[in-house]
């Protein structure tokens, strides 16, 4: 899919300030870190619309892209990020439930993962709670170009075991520097639309 026209509609906290309408949505879910602001921008063709930070936790509020007049991607904070207080941590986490299991016109949660790594623990636990809510995943396997293409079928089976993979769940190798797996990121994304 080629992106002409993106604009960021909404930074919301709450159900009563989501955007109104009727457009697919997917969300975009990982731990602070792990490349979601580069994903989306790479998707997007654009160098910046998401904001990239050296210092991870910088997005707070479920920030919702309209795309074309297609789609919204919503770019919710990340987890795992250790210098955020308890409290602030609990208050997104129950937002980001709230959105996750309340919002109809979510179609997918793209779960954005590091390929050179095993998923950390909240990695799987965000796994399990999207398939205990039935809400369907695409995996996202970034920084595919920081390994060896030899490595990545070893790494994407460690990805599939640790987070204990439903058969049907696509895993996208993907990088944000060479555009490996935009084509079939968009194919994944466009199946559920």
């Amino acid at each position: 899919m080629k992106i002409h026209n993106v604009e960021l509609l909404i930074s919301a906290v709450r159900p009563a300030q989501y955007p109104e309408g009727d457009l697919p949505e997917f969300a975009l879910a990982g731990r602070s870190n792990v490349g979601k602001s580069s994903f989306i921008n790479k998707m997007i063709g654009r160098k910046s619309m998401a904001r990239i930070s050296s210092k991870p936790g910088k997005t707070q509020t479920l920030n919702f892209y309209k795309l074309e007049e297609d789609l919204l991607f919503v770019d919710v904070p990340g987890y795992g990020y250790a210098k955020v207080s308890k409290s602030e941590r609990a208050a997104w986490g129950k937002m980001i439930e709230t959105y996750f299991t309340s919002r109809e016109v979510l179609k997918a949660v793209l779960l954005i993962v590091d390929l050179r790594h095993p998923p950390t623990t909240d990695d799987c636990m965000m796994y399990d709670f999207l398939k205990h809510y039935n809400i369907p995943c695409i995996v996202i396997a970034t920084k595919a170009d920081k390994i060896p293409k030899g490595k990545w079928d070893k790494h994407k089976k460690i990805v599939k075991e640790e987070l204990q993979m439903d058969k049907n769940d696509p895993l996208v190798i993907f990088s944000s520097e060479t555009g490996l797996g935009f084509d079939a990121a968009w194919a994944e994304i466009e199946s559920r639309m």
